[in-house]
């Protein structure tokens, strides 16, 4: 099979963490009889550096002619003082809206390997965790209305959070399909004791469940859902939530599996193109100092061929991959703390990597 890969490598580490990636996957499809085109837009603050904006037409209509995209990362210190309308970050959400991406996957697993690394305590990590956020991408309170008025206490600010009955079927349909390949457990999270929003999300999800007799369905608010991630993780097997909520729901899940480094994610719609991007930052400060931690990209990529090629072995043999070198051993700087020695780079990682596909 042939395959056109769009890549917005951006800012930062992006550059080398997106190289990592299309060198596994290379390797892959000499192993499984694939061939991987990979076309490079600009995206974020080298786009604005390059044509004034952070995500040129170019870049949009690109994606829009590939089978799949592959994301670094956005955004630096440099490009702070930029008005909002043309910051680095804009771009992401200027590309989802364009594609039409508005279910986020992001998985949160921790590897056995890495178990001395989680800041819970080993009993209640115990044989590790592997947890999927499902989060609404494109609605809610970051699409709302939003502006200035005069309010009871004079000039203030307004943000409006706003789900249709659509928005939320839509996405509560993707966590129910992901749960009944996986352990079929789903919590919805909500706030439903407070947001008018939750209580219409609560509703459709319920109404949605009956559709799923299969899967255990559960809702949680968002306050205890904090705290239940890091009392106990192994509880949790899908999540589904608002935008808002999964946006911090899933940060705080990173760090319970040790690196930010180590975590991918995927954004889908309703056709097989999605946009693959690990959930970490540029990094400007190690960029090119081959220090970057190239995991959670390549993991992204691994999602990529599961989720937008169907390519379900070509993808478990990226994370089996992945899985051995790090039971070898080998670290980079940001998961050095669960071993001793010495760290190794972005470009020796993927090395061992593209090793252990053999």
């Amino acid at each position: 099979m042939e395959y056109s890969i769009a890549l917005l490598k951006g800012d930062g580490i992006g550059v080398e963490i997106v190289d990592s990636a299309v060198e596994v996957l290379t390797r892959v499809g000499e192993i499984y009889g694939h061939i991987f085109n990979f076309t490079p837009y600009l995206i974020g603050g080298t786009a604005i550096d390059e044509t004034g904006e952070p995500l040129p037409k170019e870049t949009v209509d690109g994606c829009l002619a590939s089978d799949s995209v592959l994301l670094g990362a956005v955004g630096g210190p440099r490009w702070d003082d930029m008005p909002g309308d043309k910051r680095p970050e804009k771009a992401l959400l200027g590309i989802r809206y364009a594609l039409g991406l508005y279910t986020n996957l992001r998985p949160a697993k921790l590897f056995p390997a890495l178990k001395g690394a989680s800041p819970l305590r080993e009993d209640i990590v115990g044989a590790g965790f592997d947890i999927m956020i499902v989060r609404e991408l494109t609605g809610g309170i970051y699409f709302g209305d939003r502006g200035y008025r005069e309010g009871k206490f004079g000039r203030e600010a307004f943000d409006t959070e706003a789900y249709s009955i659509t928005e939320i079927e839509r996405i509560g349909k993707a966590a129910f399909d992901i749960a009944r390949k996986r352990s079929k457990r789903v919590t919805s999270i909500d706030k439903a004791n407070v947001l008018e929003t939750s209580r219409l999300w609560r509703r459709t999800m319920h109404a949605l469940a009956e559709r799923y007799p299969d899967v255990e369905y559960r809702d949680m608010l968002v306050d205890n859902a904090a705290m239940q991630l890091v009392r106990d993780p192994e509880q949790f097997d899908v999540i589904v939530t608002s935008n808002m909520f999964g946006d911090i729901l899933s940060d705080e899940a990173s760090q319970i599996t040790g690196s930010i480094g180590m975590l991918a994610s995927a954004s889908l719609g309703d056709t097989t193109r999605g946009m693959y991007e690990p959930i970490h930052g540029s990094a400007p400060d190690i960029a090119g100092q081959d220090k970057a931690n190239p995991i959670a990209t390549i993991l992204s990529a691994a999602m990529m061929l599961r989720y937008s090629f169907g390519l379900s072995a070509e993808a478990d043999s990226i994370e089996a991959a992945v899985d051995n070198v790090l039971n070898s051993g080998a670290r980079t700087a940001d998961i050095l703390g669960t071993c001793d020695g010495v760290p190794i780079g972005c470009r020796a990682m993927t090395e061992k990597v593209v090793a252990a596909l053999e």
